[in-house]
């Protein structure tokens, strides 16, 4: 996060250069970077290109996507590993591809059930882990200053 010369402060991120956002003060500023990381990252989805991995926080702010921002990712991501695309895991599901992009659609409010189909179809499975959060790992992404 930098304040601007207009007195706001940007916030980039450097695993993510799509992604940009401003705010009044850093509070609203790590608000709006969340939807610009989702708007990114959607992009990236739209355009098949990979998605990076996040960096090490190393005190820097983060932000994150919602938990099933994160589990559309990983479903994306077993679709990049399997060389499918949309159509394919539509076929797959049996269901009209238009599905497969509300699916994985980031802001989609997409069910678990789908969810859980579409992992089984690509052969992979969710392994959820709970840990205590760290000032240094709230989210995932990190936001450059």
């Amino acid at each position: 996060m930098t304040p601007d010369d207009n007195d706001t402060v940007m916030v980039t991120f450097p695993d993510v250069p799509e992604a940009a956002s401003f705010g009044a003060d850093e509070d609203e500023a790590l608000a709006n970077a969340a939807d610009a990381l989702e708007t990114a990252l959607n992009g990236y989805i739209t355009d098949r290109r990979d998605i990076p991995e996040p960096s090490p926080a190393d005190g820097r702010p983060s932000v994150g996507l919602s938990l099933l921002g994160e589990l559309k990712l990983g479903i994306y991501r077993a679709m990049r590993d399997r060389d499918w695309k949309k159509a394919d895991l539509a076929r797959s599901m049996g269901v009209n591809p238009r599905q497969i992009d509300r699916l994985l659609d980031l802001g989609h409010a997409s069910t678990v059930a789908q969810l859980e189909q579409a992992t089984r179809v690509i052969g992979s499975r969710y392994v959820i882990d709970i840990r205590k959060a760290t000032e240094g790992d709230k989210h995932r992404y990190r936001i450059a200053i």
